[in-house]
């Protein structure tokens, strides 16, 4: 019978370094979203609403077009700042759809927004066949806030 000799098998040794490879990848999605979500955070218009009684926040409508006029007459189609030329074609090709299908157009102006360019505005909007205008106001209640 022969006796061997028994092997200790040396324990395996602790890591000394870091593994650096998840903390990149955590790093690099954290940089994406915060990519993604930064030019969202700039991109509201500020405009100061009339405030009005029957002002009550509705839901919006599919067929609905935001349309927002600046105290300086800058003209804002959705969140999209455009120049006259360009806001005029634009509203030219909705207001050529059909009858049925032509949008609403919801008018946000500033409070400080002169009548007269109100008053242009909603001229344009009438031309190209756009009818349909409502006018966006903030609550009374809200002006408390």
């Amino acid at each position: 019978m022969a006796l061997g000799r028994l092997e200790r098998r040396s324990q395996p040794q602790p890591m000394s370094e870091i593994n650096m490879t998840p903390l990149i990848d955590v790093m690099l999605v954290l940089l994406v979203i915060f990519m993604i979500t930064a030019p969202l955070m700039g991109a509201s218009l500020k405009l100061d609403l009339p405030r009005a009684d029957g002002a009550t926040p509705q839901v919006e409508t599919p067929a609905a077009i935001q349309v927002a006029l600046q105290a300086n007459g800058a003209l804002h189609l959705g969140e999209e700042r455009l120049e006259a030329a360009e806001f005029q074609r634009r509203i030219t090709e909705l207001g050529q759809r059909a009858e049925a299908a032509r949008p609403e157009v919801q008018l946000r102006a500033d409070q400080a927004t002169p009548y007269g360019l109100v008053a242009q505005l909603i001229g344009q909007l009438q031309l190209a066949g756009l009818n349909r205008i409502a006018f966006v106001t903030e609550p009374v209640a809200a002006a408390s806030r």
